[in-house]
């Protein structure tokens, strides 16, 4: 059995959990390519015009599967912890693309609430059914699945660069060089270093959420507050990139509270749509880069 797994939205994240899985239950994975302009078609013409790019983007992943495979892993991702949410855009997914998407195959479409491991297990066993029917197997794969992905080193930390930069954002914006115009490799060749905000300890972000007057309800837009608080306070980058998707309801919020909280620290939010012209992004970012320097050099000759 051929297994489609889009190359888009979580698929930075838990891909290696997602394949793994996949296999050891006897599957063979269908890997859509990375995201090309072709894909990004695809998904504008399939997708609803007020969604957000990675939305779109996903949609042009799941076209370009759907000939390729004889069903499709799109989990309907509601939480990956306790009592805590993701983005919204997420629990219609399934609805989302089994209406703009004609002649799909079918979904394993299993919620997933919690990566908790008894909620987790629970919906191995429902998406491990697609393919397996005996438990044991099922049980074994998963086990195998979340030990791979326990392996697997998400992020970067560069050193040996005069200036560092930390990106904080969603993931597929991140680490998806087409939709973010391979922005690590603009900011290296203006000789500045990139962190990634996993690079913060757990803790350390926990510890800053639990200074706000309320708990984020949304679980990735905490982790990215949390994250860019404790940068800026222990200075481990010079400035904060933020990769927002143009029309998060959930980003523009929590810049907002991000900007309110770190003060005077360098911090820059990307909008990234569809436009795929990189004249003003290319822009941005050398007028971010020459204003850290002048700060360092300021600094400097205070010093």
């Amino acid at each position: 059995m051929k297994i489609g797994l889009p190359r888009g939205l979580m698929y930075a994240k838990y891909h290696t959990f997602a394949k793994t899985f996949l296999e050891e239950l006897g599957a063979e994975v269908v890997v859509s390519p990375p995201t090309n302009k072709k894909i990004l078609d695809r998904g504008v013409r399939c997708c609803v015009d007020e969604a957000c790019l990675p939305m779109k983007i996903f949609h042009g992943h799941v076209d370009w599967l759907k000939d390729r495979c004889d069903a499709l892993l799109t989990p309907r991702l509601i939480g990956v912890r306790d009592k805590e949410y993701i983005c919204p855009m997420f629990c219609g997914l399934i609805e989302l693309i089994s209406n703009n998407i004609p002649d799909l195959p079918p979904l394993i479409d299993a919620p997933v609430t919690s990566l908790e491991y008894g909620k987790l297990i629970k919906w191995a066993k429902q998406a491990g059914g697609f393919i397996q029917k005996d438990d044991t197997k099922i049980a074994l794969a998963f086990d195998r699945a979340r030990k791979a992905q326990q392996m697997e080193q998400i992020g970067y930390n560069e050193a040996g660069y005069p200036l560092k930069i930390a990106l904080v954002g969603h993931v597929y914006n991140i680490y998806d060089q087409f939709i973010n115009m391979n922005v690590k490799k603009k900011l290296n060749e203006l000789g500045i270093g990139v962190m990634t905000y996993q690079q913060v300890d757990r803790g350390d972000i926990d510890a800053q959420i639990q200074t706000l007057f309320k708990k984020p309800f949304w679980t990735f837009a905490g982790e990215y507050y949390g994250a860019s608080v404790y940068i800026s306070k222990k200075g481990l980058a010079d400035g904060i990139l933020y990769l927002s998707s143009f029309s998060c309801g959930i980003d523009s919020v929590m810049t907002e509270l991000i900007q309110s909280e770190i003060g005077d620290f360098p911090f820059m939010v990307l909008k990234l749509d569809e436009h795929t012209g990189e004249a003003g992004f290319d822009t941005r970012i050398e007028a971010f880069s020459d204003m850290l320097k002048r700060r360092c050099e300021f600094g400097r000759h205070l010093s």
